[in-house]
């Protein structure tokens, strides 16, 4: 199985750890020391050997970082996890609300004396010790360069990942590597860049198209790269890793040893193109007035998916739903009471194992009944593991790594009778998934612009949710892809090919929660009669198929359109999904999908 429910991280083992790290701080002539949830690759997801953050705190989100000080220890995390980190870190951890408040601001309150902080330039990009760094100006805080000191006290971590990299096919790509690489050395030609640094391993991926599995459900190799402006690659990675993929790169790609990057770097002569972002602090001070931080070249081309990435999208998500209706039609057959989170789990990956394209997992399934359902981003363990009882929720967030595309959906689903309020919220969350669904918008609009849309019938009511409204999804790649989101802080405009999820959510803590997602891509609109003429505007095709629970739904709260498009909305999931299930899951389906 994918998946396990083993506990990975106690809150009692934070103290001592703690402990450990400051007498290193302090041996070092330090005040502090900064320990993020990162690697020298700056991407989101990271490996078991830099897994820091949870080892040292016990938390294990996806985002976050500690501030060690002598007399705190600040454990900075973003509105998803402000529950899920009251449960998995001790008492000597102070949780602090991220980004509300800056580190920038929270260290001169805890060291108005000043000190010397230290961080791993690794681990850290230029922009965030750029912007730490002015905003302590005047402080007396200085922010320093070392080694990692989590690192000296971490007897038992983990080796450096060495999974082998494999072809990613022309079929499911789209695009031979040597066109990408001829048109984004185009690029950099034309904006006067001799070469670019590319850091980011889903970036690197897409650029050569090539699959690993150094990042647990996440099918991307680890290492850096070099794209000279005539199109050449210089490759850092252990030669060990691409034995499968050497006459598929070709002459054009030199793989070298990892220890040669930064000599490599040091040599490079003119403009090289860099991410402020995603670049380690080291690296861009390596590279010094020759880093032009205009941006990963990869990240607008792999995020604009071609014909072949969003058909093969398309036909990964028909089957990945067959799996899901499988699923609700076997867990609305068990009593209440009859199963637990794990069991819901468990049987979810067997049902898609059933298709050889899957690879893996996308994620960690969520499955959260009842108060569980309000921790945004809950795992399910041994330890935690909850009973589906009757008049509780189930939120059921899951997908898949197929080779033809990447998965992510979620349906809350009712056990039993549900409570009259997490109706009424549920019907708000349908409406606002059901008003973006419905968009269309001008071309150059950002995610900025829009998500309001998917909030406005929570908003209406008081209510709202503490995470964006949606995130990019790759193509046989990570479940979480930029640049685009539907987010207020995301300012990239959309573009056709984008896909991205459609997730608003409710969540009451100690109580239940809800989110409702479907993954969507962005596309040219055709006109509408009467509509400017002139006016380019985009909007969604929808790529998830599985029902919405009806149970929850207060029709009498929904709109004529709104009914209407959840009417048609289940038609195509019964024409789309119902041939391929089993006869049972049909009829269930045929159920499911009755008109309003």
């Amino acid at each position: 199985m994918f998946q396990s429910f083993e506990v990975t991280a106690r809150p009692e083992q934070g103290p001592p750890r703690l402990k450990a790290l400051r007498e290193v701080m302090q041996a070092a002539g330090l005040d502090g020391f900064l320990v993020p949830r990162a690697d020298a690759h700056q991407g989101e997801y990271v490996a078991p050997r830099d897994e820091r953050l949870a080892w040292l705190t016990g938390f294990t989100g996806s985002a976050g970082f500690c501030a060690v000080l002598a007399d705190v220890a600040g454990v900075f995390i973003d509105g998803r996890y402000r529950t899920q980190v009251k449960a998995q870190v001790a008492d000597v951890y102070t949780p602090v609300p991220w980004p509300d408040v800056a580190l920038g601001a929270w260290l001169p309150e805890q060291l108005p004396q000043g000190g010397v902080v230290g961080f791993d330039p690794w681990l850290h990009s230029a922009g965030q010790i750029e912007t730490l760094r002015k905003a302590l100006r005047e402080t007396g805080i200085e922010m320093r360069p070392t080694d990692n000191l989590v690192d000296r006290i971490w007897n038992d971590q983990p080796e450096a990942p060495q999974g082998l990299v494999k072809v990613h096919p022309l079929e499911f790509a789209g695009e031979t590597h040597e066109s990408k690489r001829a048109r984004l050395a185009d690029d950099l030609r034309e904006d006067g860049h001799r070469a670019a640094l590319i850091t980011l391993p889903d970036s690197l991926c897409w650029l050569l198209n090539i699959r690993g599995s150094d990042i647990p459900r996440n099918p991307v190799a680890q290492g850096f790269a070099i794209l000279h402006d005539s199109g050449a690659v210089d490759l850092f990675m252990d030669d060990s890793k691409l034995i499968e993929v050497r006459e598929h790169l070709g002459a054009e790609i030199q793989i070298r040893p990892p220890d040669d990057l930064m000599p490599v770097l040091a040599d490079l002569e003119g403009s090289v193109r860099v991410d402020r972002d995603t670049v380690p602090f080291v690296l861009a001070d390596l590279l010094g007035d020759r880093a032009d931080f205009a941006g990963d070249p990869c990240a607008l081309p792999k995020a604009r998916k071609n014909p072949a990435e969003i058909e093969g999208a398309a036909a990964a998500h028909l089957r990945d739903g067959a799996a899901v209706v499988e699923l609700l039609a076997w867990l609305d057959a068990q009593p209440g009471g009859s199963l637990r989170e794990t069991e819901v789990v468990t049987k979810l990956e067997a049902l898609r194992r059933s298709d050889n394209a899957l690879q893996d997992i996308s994620f960690e399934t969520i499955a959260g009944t009842g108060p569980n359902g309000a921790i945004m981003h809950y795992r399910v363990t041994e330890e935690t593991d909850s009973r589906l009882e009757d008049g509780q929720l189930i939120v059921l967030d899951s997908g898949g790594q197929y080779l033809d595309g990447t998965t992510d959906i979620t349906r809350t689903i009712a056990i039993g009778t549900p409570p009259e309020e997490a109706c009424a919220a549920f019907t708000r969350v349908l409406q606002g998934m059901i008003a973006m669904s419905r968009l269309r918008w001008p071309v150059g609009l950002a995610g900025r612009d829009i998500e309001a849309i998917g909030r406005m019938p929570l908003w209406l009511a008081g209510q709202d949710f503490d995470h964006g409204l949606g995130h990019g999804v790759g193509a046989y790649l990570s479940v979480h892809e930029g640049p685009q989101r539907l987010s207020r802080v995301s300012h990239v405009p959309l573009e056709a090919g984008m896909i991205l999820s459609n997730e608003p959510g409710y969540y009451r803590e100690g109580a239940f929660g809800i989110r409702i997602e479907n993954l969507v891509v962005a596309q040219n609109a055709p006109p509408e009669p009467g509509g400017d003429a002139h006016r380019e505007m985009l909007n969604w095709r929808t790529l998830t198929f599985a029902p919405i629970d009806r149970r929850l739904i207060v029709v009498g709260m929904l709109t004529d359109a709104e009914r209407d498009w959840l009417n048609s909305y289940h038609a195509e999931v019964a024409e789309k999904i119902g041939p391929r299930l089993s006869p049972a899951a049909k009829t269930w389906l045929d159920a499911a999908t009755a008109p309003l």
